[in-house]
């Protein structure tokens, strides 16, 4: 009896206009707030990185006597940030995916009914994603979506300032230099090379998008934003 209680609600709401409009509207409030939040959440681990990043520069410079290799667990540590976020992001995708299916197959067309719905079947697609939600963003795009806006250039400046670190400020060899309590330079040399060029790689490879994006490439403009 509760099943088609549910089931005659849901016929109900699903035929008066007014009602789903407002169901909707209420709906689309809810998500937008759970996707603020979870980009809050991502912005916040970004935050933590960047004071990381200063504060392990201004150790490490503030004397000449720094080990090197304090820049190294430092590269650990920004690493383990940019897992975090990348969890965070792809729950935050999750949220900003529905919105904007929202905003592009009912606000929009309600705003220009001539431009149409971009997705035919998009509240039966909605429908399946709250009966069973899912990620929709695979772990290696959003590890490298987060690399390329956020991580790569943090990366870099640490592995800057350690070769300024190594050729610069370091006497004699560098090859020695580079040597950790237990590692031999060649090889710390070595793992700082590969490491950089494996980041450059996932950052850059060619891949198909599967995040919900929120902004064209192109640009383009309107007369309204200039009245």
């Amino acid at each position: 009896m509760a099943d088609d209680d549910s089931t005659d609600v849901g016929e109900r709401v699903s035929t008066d206009v007014e009602t789903t409009t407002d169901l909707l509207g209420n709906y689309y409030r809810g998500e937008l707030d759970r996707m603020t939040t979870e980009q809050n959440r991502v912005d916040l681990t970004t935050n933590w990185a960047i004071t990381l990043l200063a504060a392990l520069l201004a150790y490490v410079f503030s004397s000449g006597d720094r080990p090197h290799y304090v820049l190294l667990v430092g590269i650990l540590a920004l690493g383990l940030f940019h897992v975090v976020e990348t969890r965070r992001y792809r729950a935050y995708d999750t949220w900003r995916a529905r919105v904007r299916l929202l905003e592009e197959n009912l606000i929009a067309p309600a705003l220009d009914p001539e431009a149409g719905i971009e997705h035919g079947a998009w509240r039966s697609e909605l429908a399946v994603d709250l009966q069973q939600p899912t990620l929709k963003t695979p772990t290696g795009e959003a590890y490298a979506r987060r690399l390329r806006r956020v991580y790569l250039p943090l990366y870099l400046v640490l592995v800057a300032s350690w070769t300024v670190q190594i050729l610069l400020l370091g006497t004699g060899d560098p090859v020695a230099t580079a040597a950790a309590p237990g590692v031999p330079g060649w090889l710390v040399l070595g793992g700082v090379a590969t490491f950089t060029v494996v980041l450059l790689a996932i950052a850059f490879w060619p891949r198909d998008r599967q995040a919900k994006g929120e902004l064209r490439d192109q640009e383009r403009s309107s007369d309204w934003k200039e009245k």
